[in-house]
């Protein structure tokens, strides 16, 4: 069976995520998962987040997560920011596996 998760990812301006957003891609690949992961800046958060299972905001932005939160929300999507640690070293294995299991597909 094959799992298809949408996962944007937000920062300031949808720049410093796109070099994780490829890692995550190789990762999900690796676990042989469909998956639809883009980068976007924070502002465009309310049109990017329609039909997606997952949002995770960069930690540079972490101070939005309540306003996140009201657009998520009321979308069922769930939404957090990504560990410091595993954004800060590119792990895009670890931030797939925390999309996953905020979004309960893991």
């Amino acid at each position: 069976m094959v799992v298809m998760i949408k996962i944007r990812l937000f920062c300031a301006a949808g720049m410093s995520t796109s070099l994780l957003v490829n890692k995550m891609k190789a990762a999900a690949k690796e676990k042989g998962l469909e998956a639809d992961i883009e980068a976007a800046g924070e502002t465009k958060m309310n049109e990017e987040t329609d039909g997606i299972d997952v949002a995770l905001l960069g930690p540079q932005i972490r101070y939005k997560l309540s306003a996140a939160k009201k657009i998520c929300d009321p979308k069922g999507v769930p939404v957090d920011v990504i560990p410091m640690t595993d954004y800060g070293t590119m792990n895009g294995k670890k931030v797939l596996e925390f999309a996953l299991k905020l979004a309960g597909k893991e």
